[in-house]
């Protein structure tokens, strides 16, 4: 068990938690939430040690081991790939790398031979020799392949740094453990696997997420951060939401009979104060008025963006035919021969692990990429808003939101650029900040409000939830789901993927490609996807054997 004793953590003047008390225990998943700013990595840093509270403390039962998920995607760069994944329990390691030196030791004494013993003994209790294989199997489930595994952390992509350090923090069945936005990075297939690790976890898991599929998949709780307190809910995400809300109209509710009742005594008391034969139950009435105390009802501090995608024009039957699309990138075949139809009410979710061939796919057909091999055209009647992946280049700029915004709209005007802006929480102060010093949510805010002022009829999007809170993909899921264009996008949040695809394309990491019309759950489910990646793991296997 973890808990928190009235912990407080001022910063200035400002208290983002007071007088927190709260326990998390054994065999429970806590999903950790609130609105950006709330404090939610601060906590977590609090119970994991790294920032001490104001007031208050932190206690863990005796004799528990903690694990965290760490964010220095650096700070391993000089191990191998399954050491790192080891050092999640740091003592195991450190018994490993003494028995070595002890065991290299030219010069091996009797006292060097009674510690390796009292290593070994230690090391045999902890079920080091299973070590290595269990670090592995991490990885493996991960969707980190075995070649990788003997590789040091500085040759790994940033993504597949991600997961060693994800892997990192699951190694030994810690008994308290801590992820702090763990899904960022996943492709889908790792995400379903981290449910399951976590679904069939033993021990007590507290995550913080903005992915809601994975958090009412995998919680038995939530704790919602808001107005520096933490309350705490039991169930998943969605009944968090409903009983949150429900709890609200309820005091609503009580609200207006006290304020009936209010009105009833005071309409009494007015009329019979100075009757002298009604004085006596006028005074009682106006104890009775004394007593009644209406709930505080605070509004939430989170905050949703209104985004609403309106094409300026209908599309026509033809939008999109990819014919023959090949790439090579740095010697590795990125698309292999790609072919397909685009109707005019497909919203096609682009799914799998291979990323790279996504983002390609996105960079042709917008004209960014010229491909290898194939062509692709668009029908005369699409107009086609671009969210990349990557943003830097279009954010290296020193024009104000608002001069750069003003580009993109057919009306010249600040104050019709305004409200775009407005729609996506930035006041008017906010509209002549400069460009390049927009946080991360900040520029996909209004990388939206471009696309919603292009009004075009095929929007393209690759992994447009990265950086935002989770108000803000509620808010970009809804406006998804009733735009009535043409969507070709990749997400890894699942709900985005189920609520608003109807036709999945997985690109298999071998470049080719698997397309079915069907929702992306029946898809998950269906015969035809396992077959054809056993198909591709049997073919890679055999490769390798080779």
């Amino acid at each position: 068990m973890i808990s928190a004793n009235n912990v407080t953590l001022r910063i200035g003047k400002k208290a983002l938690f007071e007088d927190v008390n709260i326990k998390f225990t054994e065999g429970n998943c806590y999903g950790l939430i609130g609105a950006n700013g709330a404090g939610k990595s601060t906590f977590l840093k609090i119970l994991n040690g790294q920032l001490e509270p104001t007031n208050g403390d932190v206690t863990i039962t005796p004799g528990q081991r903690l694990s965290f998920l760490q964010q220095d995607h650096f700070k391993y760069d000089a191990f191998p790939v399954l050491d790192t994944v080891i050092m999640g329990n740091q003592r195991l390691y450190d018994i490993m790398k003494e028995k070595d030196a002890i065991y290299m030791k030219e010069d091996f004494s009797d006292e060097d031979g009674i510690r390796a013993s009292e290593l070994e003994a230690e090391f045999a209790d902890m079920d080091g020799w299973n070590a290595e294989s269990d670090a592995a199997m991490l990885l493996n489930g991960l969707g980190i392949d075995s070649g990788y595994h003997y590789m040091m952390m500085s040759e790994l992509t940033g993504p597949l740094k991600v997961k060693v350090l994800l892997a990192q923090a699951l190694f030994g069945n810690p008994d308290i453990l801590l992820l702090d936005e763990p899904t960022n990075n996943l492709d889908l297939d790792a995400i379903a696997w981290l449910e399951e690790f976590l679904i069939n976890f033993e021990n007590t898991v507290i995550v913080v997420s903005h992915d809601r599929y994975f958090l009412n998949k995998v919680c038995t709780h939530i704790a919602d951060i808001d107005y520096a307190k933490i309350q705490l809910y039991a169930g998943n995400y969605d009944f968090w939401y409903e009983s949150s809300q429900l709890m609200i109209r309820q005091m609503k509710e009580a609200n207006k009979k006290k304020e009936e009742k209010i009105k009833e005594l005071q309409e009494f008391i007015s009329r019979f104060s100075a009757n002298a034969s009604k004085s006596k139950q006028a005074t009682s009435r106006k104890k009775a008025l004394e007593k009644i105390q209406l709930d505080e009802i605070k509004p939430s501090s989170r905050k949703y963006p209104y985004i609403d995608f309106r094409p300026s024009r209908e599309i026509g039957n033809e939008v999109l035919t990819v014919e023959g699309l090949s790439k090579t990138i740095d010697g590795v075949k990125i698309l292999d021969n790609i072919s397909f139809i685009v109707g005019h009410d497909d919203k096609i979710a682009f799914v799998g692990s291979n990323e790279l061939a996504k983002t390609t796919l996105f960079k042709i057909i917008t004209g960014e990429m010229e491909p290898d091999e194939g062509s692709y055209k668009w029908g005369v009647t699409t107009s086609q808003s671009y969210f990349p992946k990557d943003n830097t280049r279009i954010f290296d700029t020193d024009l104000v939101i608002v001069d750069w915004l003003t580009q993109y709209s057919e009306i010249k005007d600040a104050t019709y650029v305004r409200g775009f802006l407005g729609r996506m929480l930035f006041p008017g102060e906010d509209g002549v900040k400069k460009m390049r010093v927009l946080s991360g949510g900040e520029k996909v805010r209004v990388l939206f409000s471009r696309m919603m002022i292009e009004a075009s009829n095929v929007l393209i999007l690759d992994e447009p939830t990265d950086h935002l809170d989770m108000e803000s993909i509620t808010a970009l899921n809804n406006g998804l789901i009733k735009f009535p264009g043409v969507l070709l996008f990749a997400s890894r949040d699942h709900q985005i993927v189920q609520t608003t695809a109807n036709r999945i394309i997985e690109f298999m990491p071998n470049g080719t490609m698997i397309d079915k019309i069907t929702t992306y759950d029946e898809y998950l489910e269906s015969d035809e996807m396992a077959r054809k990646r056993q198909v591709y793991t049997m073919a890679k296997t055999d490769e390798e054997d080779n």
